[in-house]
């Protein structure tokens, strides 16, 4: 019998696989730009274990194994801030990555109130690009960080449910 992918709350005991798998997940980026002090790449595991203390971290876990992630925080205006969706190599083009991020934007959309979405992703990451573009996120804006790097940050407005008041009639 397999065992399937399930998706919950990280906990502080993930931390050190989770920094393991991003290292790993990272390296393909780093070398599409041709820089390996990218911020995952140079993340110390006390930065990590502060943002599983004071974050919203989803992880994928197969078995025991951590083998995806994705991280998130709230602003004061709602929006919401997606970071470092990960996959372990082995398991990419199976739908995890998706199933992460739908999974991170309900946890913000219902814990924190999350009124719109917002991540980025280099400028090269054509996976990444069409993996947003298909769950709704439009380029907002693009940043130069380096001759080599530009960042697209994308959007999209979190859905939300209609409440009977929604509905209501008004005389």
């Amino acid at each position: 019998m397999g065992t399937s992918v399930t998706i919950s709350a990280a906990r502080e005991s993930d931390a050190e696989q989770i920094l393991k798998l991003q290292y790993l997940c990272y390296q393909s980026e780093a070398a599409l730009y041709g820089d390996y002090r990218i911020e995952p790449l140079v993340q110390t595991l006390e930065d990590l274990r502060a943002e599983l203390a004071g974050g919203c971290v989803l992880v994928a876990r197969l078995g025991e194994e951590v083998v995806g992630s994705v991280r998130g925080s709230v602003g004061e205006d709602g929006t919401a801030t997606i970071a470092k969706l990960i996959v372990h190599p082995r398991m990419q083009r199976h739908g995890l990555g998706r199933r992460l991020l739908t999974a991170i934007e309900e946890k913000l959309a219902e814990e924190r109130s999350a009124r719109r979405y917002r991540l980025f992703t280099g400028h090269r990451s054509d996976g990444n690009l069409r993996l947003y573009r298909r769950l709704g996120y439009a380029t907002v804006s693009t940043e130069r960080v380096s001759p080599r790097l530009s960042l697209v940050f994308m959007e999209k407005e979190a859905v939300r449910e209609a409440l009977p008041e929604d509905f209501a009639a008004s005389a």
